[in-house]
């Protein structure tokens, strides 16, 4: 294991497409929602830990969930467990992260990843992950890594690779990014797939803190500059404090927007392991074995009667869920609450929303 390579897992969203099972007390990251007896989050860093050591593993979460990753994550040193105070999005969460690493090791270089995503073909993403690292440890780049897609996906960002100047690095391709594409409409989505040049954007990144804190610097210093102002307050007893002060006054944007989409120096990795960001009921659909009618069912006893293409899941497993006559729907069961949503309704996060305003007590 290289002594300067570190590991940054994003673990403060509220999964709010996972409701009814994901709630803001217990969003999705903290959740078994595979049924294999860990947690998304448990599943991220145990796979980094294979090539990071558990001491230079960060871990950014909301306050509220700070216990949560205590006890989920008993291995992770407290002092390494960063706690946002309010929601900002993902560049002041790297910038957090980002300076509060710069503060010990200014020559760290680092992979920031989401808690919540689901890999498979563990062998090959760490290759992919230690090969990313060395060449940033290299040069001066910001490396994401690009998924090969498999259908034309609304639900995912998309990445222009420059092809004709792609460079191999230990039997990995990398290639410059040519434009950022956000959720694009079905058509659309079709044409950049039948373009040839465009991966999934799996929010995965790796860099050097120089690279990234020029970068930072450069296109959002209204999000940089306060962390650097205070970097003296890391790891004091004034950092609390401090960081609280920063959130409440600073910008809320995404890494990709804030900065990714404008730096030049930028590579899409191309990666071959299985990816998906689990971003919707509909992507548990995919993931599930299904029947000979694609079904998928888990958690309890189903009795389907002209059921087809549907997804049934219940957090109970003593609980006979029957259903009739139901085509492409998502029915989701838990204690409180119950889902029965089509699974090509696009609008869920209005939906969301709407219970949010209407139904507080059961977010």
């Amino acid at each position: 294991m290289n002594e300067n390579h570190y590991c940054i897992i994003m673990a403060g969203g509220i999964g709010s497409r996972f409701w009814p099972l994901s709630r803001n007390a217990m969003p999705k990251q903290f959740l078994d929602i595979l049924g294999i007896g860990k947690s998304l989050l448990q599943l991220t860093c145990e796979r980094f830990l294979h090539i990071i050591p558990r001491e230079r593993i960060l871990v950014v979460t909301s306050e509220q969930y700070l216990d949560l990753v205590k006890q989920q994550l008993p291995y992770i040193p407290e002092s390494n467990i960063l706690a946002e105070p309010y929601r900002r999005n993902t560049a002041p969460c790297i910038a957090y992260a980002t300076y509060k690493l710069m503060k010990t090791d200014p020559n760290a270089v680092v992979v920031v990843a989401p808690s919540d995503h689901l890999i498979t073909g563990d062998i090959d993403f760490l290759e992919t992950i230690s090969c990313a690292l060395q060449y940033a440890r290299q040069e001066d780049v910001l490396i994401t890594l690009g998924i090969q897609p498999t259908r034309p996906e609304t639900g995912y960002g998309y990445i222009q690779a420059v092809k004709k100047e792609g460079v191999t690095i230990k039997d990995h391709l990398a290639y410059p990014v040519k434009t950022f594409t956000e959720k694009p409409d079905a058509k659309l989505a079709g044409i950049l797939i039948e373009s040839g040049e465009f991966y999934w954007n799996s929010g995965i990144f790796v860099w050097s803190l120089s690279s990234i804190t020029k970068q930072l610097e450069r296109w959002i210093p209204e999000v940089s500059f306060p962390f650097r102002n205070g970097l003296s307050l890391f790891n004091t007893q004034h950092e609390e404090k401090f960081v609280k002060k920063i959130y409440e006054e600073i910008r809320n944007v995404s890494i990709d927007y804030g900065v990714m989409e404008k730096a030049k120096n930028t590579y899409v990795f191309a990666a071959t392991f299985g990816w998906s960001d689990l971003g919707s009921w509909e992507s548990i659909y995919m993931h599930y074995d299904r029947d000979a009618k694609g079904n998928a069912t888990s958690g309890s006893t189903t009795h389907l009667d002209n059921v087809t293409g549907s997804l049934v899941y219940a957090d109970q497993k003593d609980k006979l869920i029957v259903a009739k006559g139901l085509e492409n729907y998502i029915v989701v069961d838990t204690q409180d609450a119950l889902l029965i949503c089509p699974r090509d309704d696009l609008q869920f996060r209005q939906l969301f929303n709407d219970i949010a305003h209407n139904h507080e007590k059961f977010v």
